[in-house]
């Protein structure tokens, strides 16, 4: 039996992007995502969806899994819950009119967090529409997870890079290919993000997220972009330079976690142009109980 996390972490990933677009802007015609003051962005929401991906490759149950990589047959989430062996037992309880429904949702949660690492670590809500007689007809439950992943930041104002592409064949008999099949190639020739993220003790106790499930975790983090290449992304324009994991010896934590995502500090010249240029440096905090581990990515 997995022994349920009772202590601490938080953590901080330093990724290097070279010639690639680390997350595109659907609201700018996909070109990288730039904030107000410059900085590159990459979303809270794509990390995430890469490490779901990491722990699908892992061999570890997803729920929310992307639409190319599925591998069981649903193509919705109601049709997953409905794989869990544990789910359909709370659901067999439901429907019996003669059981007691006072703690259903909290069943149907246990359930829930023990089918699925994403939804034991992230949480999620799952909302079904009212109809189907399947005892998940008009409920809506909302799971809250002990993990959290900030937004990643470049340490410095990003340049983005535009290159015209043009389509080469018809794609439909009887075309004529034109000069309106141009098209535009946005990437971030290099620069260095940095996000940081934590898991909460008490959510953990919740879920039942274990200690196993936090090396899952790490390991997903330290190989972020392992099978993630793309044209947009291509094999190795993006690595995690470092993946620094601060483990606290008690539930509460040794130090706020802004202090201790403010430790790891990242500089490179302005004409970097290779991620051997970059240099990483963590601070001690001289605080009993509290040391990192730093971890070259992959």
């Amino acid at each position: 039996m997995t022994k349920v996390l009772d202590h601490k972490i938080d953590f901080s990933v330093v990724v290097g992007v070279k010639n690639a677009n680390p997350n595109g802007d659907p609201l700018d015609a996909n070109r990288p995502r730039v904030n107000a003051d410059g900085l590159g962005e990459i979303s809270d929401v794509a990390l995430k969806r890469k490490i779901r991906n990491r722990w699908q490759d892992m061999g570890l149950n997803v729920l929310i899994l992307q639409r190319d990589r599925i591998t069981d047959g649903a193509t919705n989430i109601r049709d997953r819950v409905k794989m869990s062996d544990a789910v359909n037992e709370v659901l067999a309880e439901k429907a019996d009119k003669k059981a007691k429904l006072d703690n259903w949702r909290e069943r149907f949660i246990d359930a829930a967090t023990a089918s699925w690492i994403d939804v034991r670590s992230f949480g999620q809500v799952m909302p079904f529409k009212a109809g189907p007689k399947d005892g998940l007809d008009g409920v809506s439950i909302p799971v809250r997870g002990p993990v959290t992943v900030q937004a990643a930041y470049s340490i410095k104002p990003v340049t983005v890079k535009e290159e015209q592409i043009t389509k080469s064949i018809n794609l439909e008999p009887g075309e004529s290919k034109g000069s309106d099949t141009m098209g535009t190639k946005s990437m971030v020739p290099f620069a260095v993000y940095k996000f940081n993220g934590s898991i909460n003790v008490q959510q953990a106790e919740r879920t039942g997220f274990s200690d196993e499930d936090a090396v899952a975790l790490k390991e997903a983090l330290r190989t972020l972009f392992i099978n993630d290449a793309s044209a947009a992304r291509p094999e190795g324009s993006m690595a995690v330079l470092r993946l620094v994991w601060w483990e606290h010896d008690n539930k509460l934590g040794k130090l706020a976690p802004y202090l201790v995502h403010a430790a790891t500090h990242v500089d490179y010249p302005d004409n970097a142009e290779d991620f051997s240029q970059v240099q990483i440096s963590v601070e001690d905090p001289a605080v009993e109980g509290l040391t990192p581990e730093i971890i070259k990515g992959y």
